[in-house]
């Protein structure tokens, strides 16, 4: 679905133009055409591919989606894939936008994403002086817009992180650990899904400033290394709640060990108690002729008193040693 096609020149906003007319303004001296796609039908990206001269490899990327974020040379021409990330609810939801970039337009195309460029726009329509330096300065304003979403993403895992590591020490363990675990690894994933749409941005981006760059981004090298340093920010605090990820896990499953050993110590007091009975009345119900305990008047109640007495020490010595 066609969502904008505009054309620019001197930084400043000429005309909403009909797809057909792109080829007609891309001749004129000094002119670049924006267009913005949602969700496109095979027969719009063959009609993009017809106007703005897209190169093949390209515009099959684009048709099939679901591609590793990436930075490609293609003549003249640039072609970027970004994945976008949104919290719906406390899931995190992944969409795809696809960037052709020339000397002279700039198509950008979205797909699983609600949140579009026009804020984008109206940024660059603001500012004359730096749309005119043309395509590479909007390639810069969408890449920035992208990664700048990634911030308020990174930020709500930390204050869940935080939330889920205040549990770790609350109440009994057992099922809350469970708990506390499944969510770790929640939000692990999450935090996986981060890091899998900026690690391999990094690596393009850093191809867009410094020594020889593709032609439509000449102008703004400056621009693009802001952003590399923005997605390196991004990846600091990754690696940060990677680690406190990991701790936190280790910490949990620490909890529960010690549960458990707690669990085991008490069963274990628990059965020392019941086995020194067991074993006098196993001793004096042997039954043999001759056992002179049997005839003892006083015998039944002196042995209970004599297992009573050693129970009352050993549950004594388990309490003080924290069995019980």
């Amino acid at each position: 679905m066609l969502i904008n096609c505009v054309a620019y020149r001197q930084g400043a906003r000429v005309a909403e133009i009909h797809v057909e007319e792109i080829s007609d303004y891309l001749k004129q001296a000094g002119t670049f055409v924006w267009v913005a796609i949602k969700d496109p039908e095979p027969a719009e990206l063959e009609k993009m591919e017809e106007e703005f001269g897209l190169h093949p490899l390209a515009v099959e990327d684009a048709r099939h989606g679901h591609q590793r974020p990436k930075i490609e040379e293609y003549g003249n021409q640039v072609f970027a894939v970004l994945r976008t990330i949104e919290m719906r609810g406390e899931e995190i939801h992944s969409g795809e936008v696809n960037l052709f970039v020339g000397p002279n337009f700039v198509l950008s195309i979205r797909r699983e994403t609600e949140p579009g460029f026009a804020a984008v726009r109206e940024r660059a329509e603001s500012e004359p002086e730096l749309l005119q330096r043309g395509s590479g300065f909007v390639f810069y304003a969408i890449i920035d817009n992208i990664v700048d979403r990634y911030f308020p993403i990174v930020d709500a895992l930390e204050v869940e992180l935080e939330k889920i590591e205040d549990h770790i020490f609350e109440g009994e363990v057992g099922e809350k650990a469970q708990a506390n675990l499944r969510a770790l690894y929640r939000l692990k994933h999450k935090g996986m899904t981060v890091r899998h749409s900026i690690e391999p941005l990094i690596e393009g981006i850093h191809k867009l400033y410094g020594g020889r760059v593709p032609q439509p981004c000449a102008t703004t090298q400056e621009y693009f290394r802001d952003v590399y340093d923005h997605l390196l920010r991004i990846s600091t605090q990754l690696d940060g709640l990677r680690d406190m990820f990991n701790t936190a896990m280790q910490v949990n499953i620490s909890m529960i060990s010690l549960a458990e050993n707690a669990v085991t110590k008490r069963l274990a007091a628990y059965g020392a108690l019941l086995a020194v009975p067991t074993l006098l009345v196993g001793v004096w119900g042997m039954n043999f002729k001759h056992m002179p305990e049997l005839d003892w008047e006083w015998g039944y109640l002196l042995s209970i008193v004599v297992m009573a007495i050693i129970d009352a020490l050993l549950w004594r010595r388990f309490r003080r040693i924290g069995w019980l």
